[in-house]
């Protein structure tokens, strides 16, 4: 999946959220519903988010230069960590804003509730669906689908808060079903977050571990004596780098050995970018 691919479907996510946030904004005010305002607040922080990631890919796309030889490419995941982030104290704010709202309830509008709350359900479906299409291991691409999930369930839970009102006049569900929603979207702000600080901090990629590769490079790879100083970290989530030593045995071409070593990186652990010293063994 390209990254032009995941910027346009991230712009027309953007449009779409943005576009229809003034409309809850308006409706949460008419009605009184918190579950309606927290939509739109995790709306107001969708389009930016969405715009966050949007600029992610743009910027992922410049060239590298003499000062960053990997260029921009992490970009999108310091995106995609920013984004966790802003997941994360939105369901803070939502719970906050839930108990205060418990503790000294407000008339709540059931009809207009439900109006909007309906048109942000079809919204959110759309943005949903397109940015459900891009690339599934592209963490950019699921903190922005996870934004616009948070907006469908909270859309979901204000349907439920209406009906329930209109048809029992119990208001504190509309706070229980926002609170209900903030918790799913603090599971995938920690899990969007760790994910991409991994990276950050870079750690060894999934699928990658030093012991698996040298215990593969020694079963698999001819002449190799030792294999150490392996290190293994990704530059993005899909693209993960290694550097190691190889120790050849005795007789061996040391550049034959590591052609073979990079080859043999790139088949059983998917790894274009490895820098292999190889080293002969002295006896």
């Amino acid at each position: 999946m390209s990254t032009a691919d995941s910027r346009r479907r991230v712009a027309i996510a953007a449009v779409l959220t943005g576009g229809f946030m003034v409309a809850e904004i308006a409706g949460g005010l008419i009605s009184g519903s918190l579950a309606l305002l927290a939509d739109a607040a995790h709306m107001l922080t969708d389009s930016g988010s969405l715009l966050l990631a949007w600029l992610g890919y743009k910027l992922a796309e410049r060239p590298a230069d003499a000062a960053r030889s990997y260029g921009f490419a992490r970009m999108k995941v310091l995106a995609a960590f920013t984004n966790g982030i802003c997941l994360i104290a939105l369901a803070c704010w939502i719970v906050w804003e839930a108990i205060h709202r418990l503790l000294d309830p407000v008339p709540v509008m059931g009809g207009v509730l439900m109006a909007v709350a309906a048109g942000g359900l079809v919204v959110n479906i759309i943005a949903a669906a397109i940015l459900h299409g891009g690339d599934k291991h592209d963490l950019n691409m699921q903190g922005a689908l996870w934004h616009v999930i948070g907006d469908l369930l909270g859309s979901v839970a204000a349907i439920a808060a209406a009906a329930i009102i209109l048809w029992t006049g119990w208001t504190p569900a509309d706070p229980i079903l926002s609170v209900l929603v903030a918790l799913l979207v603090l599971v995938a702000g920690v899990r969007i977050a760790r994910q991409s600080g991994h990276i950050l901090l870079e750690g060894t990629p999934d699928g990658l571990s030093t012991d698996g590769i040298r215990e593969d490079l020694l079963a698999n790879v001819p002449h190799v004596e030792s294999v150490s100083h392996i290190h293994a970290w990704g530059l993005t989530e899909s693209k993960p780098l290694v550097t190691l030593e190889v120790t050849a045995a005795p007789g061996a071409c040391t550049e034959t050995l590591r052609r073979a070593v990079k080859q043999r990186l790139a088949e059983a652990f998917d790894v274009s970018h490895a820098t292999v010293e190889v080293v002969s063994e002295l006896r």
